[in-house]
Formats: structure tokens, C-alpha cells, sequence
């Protein structure tokens, strides 16, 4: 015979059983995936560290050279057969055509040397004033012996007869500085199947270069500009000294 106790204790395993809630059970925890905790897997990337490449330097600035008016005179006889020479020519003959003095002043003698030169109160105002406002006349009086049709005269060549180059020293003429002086030189042009020719008066050297001081005349004869002796042809005239 069962008793009362035994009944409830059999009762009691009986509903344990059948709700799980006894014995000794195995639980697993949950794995921890990407899903679960909210977070990416990155692949994993090798870095190489690289050196930033320096900017290039700067290349420093070329000293610009001095202009040869501003340096000392030499004693070297300039010649005619240079490509300076040339060039300065062809700006007179360019000056002459287009009655620019502009154009023409690469053969006119610097203002720098021209102050170095004379010892005078006002070297450069007598050289403004004086030198190069003649020098404007004598162009314009040149431009207009080419007549109406200046651009149709083509130079031919420049003449300088080196044989009369010769060194004014200082002391002369209110200078301090030597220089060479070369009168009578002559611009040779072709113009209207003609060949023609007109003189410069005085050339002057600086450090080894001829530089045109005179163009018409050294003494003028009037407040005008002036064509030193134009001619048919060549015509080389004598030579007749100047300061």
C-alpha cells in the first residue's frame, strides 16, 4: 500500500521530468559572430613607407651684367668688321629710314661713358641738351635726302678707314679720359638703281667699340640738322679731326 508521502514525492519527479527544469543539462553559449557583435572583419593591408620627395631648390638669379657705359674705358682700337659693329649700323640705317631717334640710339656713344669722359659742370645735361639733340636733327636731315621713298634705299655697307683712327688723350677737349676718334666714315646705300654715300662725321670708342658722337657735322653751321657730304657713289673725303 502506497502512502500519502510517497504518492507526493512520486508526483513531485514525475512533474520535473516532464518540465525540464530538473536534472543536470549541457547549455552552449552563442558564438560571437560579426553579425552578433555589430562589427566588420577588415582584410589586413601592408604599408611601405615612402620619403616625400623635396621640392627642387631654386635656382638663383643670374647677376645681371653691368652696362659698359658704367665701366672704365681700355685702350683697345675698336674694329668695323664685329657683329656689335654691325648691329649698330643697322640701327642707324634703321633710324635713318624710319626718322626714329629710338632706333638709332644702339649706335650713338652711351650717356654713362659720355659722364665719365668730359669734365665739365653738367656732362650729362651738355650730352642731352647738346650731343643728342643734334643727333636727332642730323637723322631727320638724313631721312630726308632719302627722299619720298626712304624704305626703298638699301645699305649697301659702312665704310671706316681705320688708317684714321687715332687717340685723343685726356686733357683735350675738357676730357679726363682717353678715347680713339675716327672721322670720315661713309654709309654706302643703293637707292633707285644709284648707288649713293653720306659721311659721319666722328665715331668715338669705348672699352673696344665705335660708337657714332657726330652723325652731320662736329661744328654746325646752322641750328638745323646736316648730311655730311653726300655724294653719287662712295665718295670718300678727307680726314679732319674733332673732339
Amino acid at each position: 500500500m502506497i502512502t500519502r508521502a510517497r504518492r507526493a514525492a512520486v508526483a513531485v519527479l514525475a512533474c520535473a521530468a516532464a518540465s525540464g527544469c530538473g536534472g543536470s543539462t549541457m547549455t552552449t553559449a552563442p558564438s560571437r559572430t560579426a553579425a552578433s557583435s555589430g562589427t566588420a572583419s577588415l582584410p589586413l593591408t601592408a604599408h611601405t613607407a615612402t620619403t616625400p620627395t623635396p621640392p627642387p631648390r631654386p635656382r638663383p638669379k643670374a647677376k645681371p651684367r653691368p652696362s659698359p657705359a658704367s665701366l672704365p674705358q681700355t685702350d683697345q682700337l675698336p674694329s668695323a668688321d664685329t657683329p656689335v659693329f654691325h648691329a649698330e649700323m643697322a640701327a642707324l640705317w634703321r633710324g635713318i629710314r624710319e626718322n626714329s631717334l629710338g632706333a638709332a640710339m644702339p649706335a650713338f656713344f652711351p650717356e654713362g661713358a659720355y659722364a665719365q669722359v668730359k669734365q665739365i659742370a653738367d656732362p650729362r645735361g651738355d650730352y642731352a641738351r647738346r650731343l643728342l639733340a643734334d643727333y636727332g636733327l642730323d637723322l631727320s636731315a638724313a631721312h630726308a635726302l632719302l627722299g619720298a621713298d626712304p624704305k626703298g634705299a638699301r645699305l649697301l655697307q659702312v665704310q671706316v678707314p681705320a688708317s684714321y683712327a687715332h687717340w685723343v688723350s685726356p686733357g683735350a677737349c675738357y676730357n679726363g679720359v682717353g678715347y680713339y676718334e675716327l672721322p670720315n666714315a661713309r654709309i654706302v646705300y643703293r637707292q633707285g638703281g644709284e648707288v649713293r654715300s653720306f659721311g659721319i662725321a666722328s665715331m668715338i670708342s669705348w672699352r673696344g667699340v665705335w660708337y657714332v658722337v657726330h652723325l652731320g657735322a662736329v661744328l654746325r653751321p646752322s641750328a638745323g640738322g646736316v648730311v655730311d657730304d653726300p655724294s653719287t657713289g662712295t665718295g670718300e673725303s678727307a680726314p679732319s679731326s674733332t673732339c
